[in-house]
């Protein structure tokens, strides 16, 4: 079985993030419960959903500014991707037509020589050695 270790551990990492991200869903659902209840102690039912939703929607702008308030493409130099995986995956995402054809075209030659699979595989889990600079 080709890549067997390598799908495993992505299943575990995509696991551990659902779990993760329904317990923070579930962490702001309550933590809206909380405040309304705390705020309906001191104002009407109305006016604390009110409010409960006004510093929720404050706090959902506060953070789309953040993430995208400095996004620039001049202002960014993207170093040269280290290994053969991230220069793909930058070919795609960069030249969707090209990177498909490139695909199809490898493909094609795992066909022809299935050999050369295992060889690409390793070429792609393997982990560069050499120190990035950032």
């Amino acid at each position: 079985m080709l890549g067997g270790g390598l799908a495993r551990g992505l299943v575990k990492k995509a696991v551990a993030a659902a779990a993760a991200a329904g317990a923070a869903l579930v962490a702001v659902i309550f933590l809206g419960v909380a405040i309304f209840y705390a705020l309906w102690l001191v104002v009407p039912a109305l006016a604390a959903a009110a409010i409960t939703f006004l510093l929720f929607a404050f706090v959902a702008i506060i953070i789309a500014l953040l993430f995208l308030r400095g996004e620039s493409d001049e202002d960014e130099e993207e170093e040269e991707p280290a290994g053969i995986g991230e220069r793909a995956f930058m070919l795609f995402r960069e030249r969707p037509v090209l990177g498909t054809v490139a695909a199809l075209a490898g493909g094609w030659i795992f066909l022809r020589n299935p050999a050369l699979a295992s060889i690409v595989a390793a070429a792609f889990t393997e982990k560069s050695h050499g120190r990035r600079r950032r």
